[in-house]
């Protein structure tokens, strides 16, 4: 992550302070974007009525919604059945994508004034340039409580925190690492870890105070010298974990309770703290089917879409640490059994820290190869 561009949110600070730092690769993506679908010029949600049931009648009319997002429909899939069940008229047209492929498609559908996308994902690196995409919606007239709304226009839907998971072949409980500083254990050492080389499981580093960006920095120098088997991403550093090519691992809580549905000897390691992860929506400027578009994302805040979400492991779970009321979410249960401690991203500049740490961190790590 070694170069990057300014993305101005026109938003106001809350604590502390930095610039949008992308990695090179996003940067390329969000000049040259993906391919456009000409729809039209789109329309404001400007004047969208303001009770639910005009807003149905009006998405009715407009018959379809297009969703892109970085996961597999088939994650999505039951919360699509049942949006479309209790509204018949209006087709979902779902796409899996990439995050830094949709910034850049937006950006020059937004410019050319032909958006396809109508309700569109954010997270992570992505939430300061999906600021300046999304338009305004006052999302209070349709049911969302402010606590789940990001500077106003992103609405939290689901989070999947990042975790240390083990192979319960190779390790014995009791010689699980417990902190941090447990990985720097020698018999950790030569490649018994695998971690994503984007330093991105390292954010609780830039959330939690009494951590920081000094202590990231020294703790990451000492990991590198464990000789650890680097991933491209967090996806592919499950993998060794799994298959028992490495002993622990990066992972994202999602990944390791699908792993062991199917029988893997996978466990998520009681090592804390680590980041909530939250993923959030919004409704592009220019989205040609904006009450569709609100009405979706509403519905997929509800009580009853959280529930079918959490299902598939990718709904909401509480910002920071509590596991007062776990419920049926998977999600919690597991980071709750675990004894883990998360904290969320809870201001504006908190993400743009994100883009100034990140950078440090992979130099740190040895990974920062641009």
């Amino acid at each position: 992550m070694t170069r990057a561009f300014q993305a101005a949110t026109g938003a106001q600070p809350s604590a502390r302070s930095g610039r949008l730092r992308l990695p090179a690769a996003i940067g390329m993506a969000l000049v040259t974007g993906a391919s456009l679908t000409a729809c039209g010029t789109g329309a404001s949600t400007a004047g969208l009525p303001s009770t639910m049931s005009d807003l149905v009648k009006q998405a009715d009319k407009e018959g379809t919604v297009a969703w892109s997002a970085p996961k597999p429909q088939s994650q999505m899939q039951p919360a699509i059945d049942l949006f479309q069940k209790k509204y018949p008229d209006i087709k979902i047209k779902y796409t899996n994508t990439k995050a830094p492929d949709q910034v850049s498609q937006l950006k020059m559908e937004e410019a050319a004034r032909k958006v396809s996308v109508d309700v569109a994902n954010a997270g992570g690196l992505t939430v300061l340039p999906s600021l300046q995409l999304a338009d305004s919606v006052d999302w209070s007239k349709y049911g969302i409580s402010e606590e789940n709304v990001f500077q106003k226009n992103l609405v939290y839907i689901w989070s999947v925190p990042k975790v240390w998971a083990y192979n319960t072949d190779k390790v014995k409980p009791a010689d699980l690492p417990k902190t941090w500083d447990d990985l720097l254990d020698a018999k950790w050492s030569g490649g018994k870890i695998s971690a994503e080389s984007r330093a991105s499981f390292m954010t609780v580093w830039d959330l939690n105070s009494s951590m920081g960006e000094a202590k990231a920095l020294a703790w990451a120098k000492k990991f590198k010298a464990q000789k650890p088997h680097f991933t491209p991403n967090t996806t592919q550093s499950e993998a060794p974990i799994e298959s028992g090519q490495v002993s622990i691992g990066t992972s994202l809580i999602n990944l390791v309770i699908q792993a062991q549905k199917k029988g893997a000897p996978v466990a998520v390691a009681p090592l804390s703290p680590t980041n909530a992860n939250e993923s959030y929506l919004y409704v592009p400027k220019g989205a040609p089917h904006p009450a569709a578009a609100v009405l979706l994302t509403q519905f997929l805040s509800s009580d009853a879409a959280q529930s079918v979400l959490a299902k598939t492991y990718n709904s909401r779970i509480p910002v920071d640490t509590d596991c007062s009321k776990p419920g049926d979410n998977a999600v919690l249960q597991a980071v709750c059994k675990a004894n883990l401690k998360w904290f969320g991203t809870k201001t504006l500049d908190d993400y743009k820290s994100f883009s100034t740490f990140f950078p440090k961190a992979e130099k740190a790590l040895g990974t920062d190869v641009g």
